[in-house]
């Protein structure tokens, strides 16, 4: 008994889901790998985040940085609750194949699919959404860390405190590595609303993807948003 991929994948499906791949890993290592040396969102935010590490140790009460972190923790678990939502959904899906495959069939301009294709789509989306899921616990996990790091942080008074000099950068940092999970979970999120385009046809998939690329690139690198927090600080009102 030999065994062949293309008996249940075939070569259209195949070549769109190798695109989808080759476009969420190949955008992932351009952000992660050009945000510090470019003029992005990354490297900007990462530089309001320095400053505001060094303000945070010019303030006796620091009440409010804790609950600006504590704020983007509930984001994270909102995300963590809703994928584990959708986690389930998907699972239940799946061990419910014959009726999606009925339903999906009964639209028009949906290519049918053998029931082992549609559970290869359906495993992907589940993989996808674990993917998410575990960055996003990561990210929480980091902003906790810089909770910690505040805890720590050198009263204005201690002027000599051996770990004055280095606490902005570090805590800058932690926080900007939690962004980066987040943001890899976020990703994750686009992508996996890209993979239901599959469902429809393999072609659709390819040209999803493309697009998700598209948008992402536009918001990290050209968006009005980057050119508002790129502008140098001078004093003036902005036009």
């Amino acid at each position: 008994m030999t065994f062949s991929l293309t008996a249940i994948l075939p070569l259209p499906d195949m070549l769109a889901l190798g695109w989808f791949f080759l476009c969420w890993v190949g955008y992932a290592w351009y952000a992660d790998h050009r945000r510090w040396g470019t003029r992005e969102l990354a490297s900007v935010l990462h530089e309001y985040r320095l400053r505001w590490m060094r303000r945070v140790l010019e303030r006796e009460n620091r009440i409010a940085d804790t609950v600006v972190l504590q704020t983007v923790m509930r984001s994270d678990n909102l995300f963590i609750t809703t994928t584990l939502f959708i986690i389930a959904g998907l699972i239940s899906s799946l061990g419910a194949v014959d009726r999606v495959q009925a339903m999906v069939s009964g639209i028009g301009f949906i290519a049918v699919s053998s029931r082992e294709t549609l559970e290869v789509r359906l495993l992907v989306l589940i993989g996808i959404f674990v993917f998410a899921f575990f960055k996003f616990t990561w990210s929480l996990r980091q902003f906790n860390f810089t909770l910690m790091l505040f805890a720590s942080a050198p009263m204005p008074a201690e002027k000599d405190a051996p770990d004055r000099a280095d606490f902005a950068p570090r805590a800058a940092m932690m926080v900007t590595h939690g962004f980066a999970s987040f943001n890899r979970g976020l990703r994750a999120y686009f992508f996996g609303l890209a993979a239901l385009a599959w469902f429809i046809q393999p072609w659709a998939l390819v040209l999803a993807a493309s697009w998700v690329v598209a948008v992402l690139y536009w918001r990290d690198s050209r968006s009005a948003t980057l050119a508002t927090l790129a502008v140098p600080v001078t004093g003036k009102e902005l036009p």
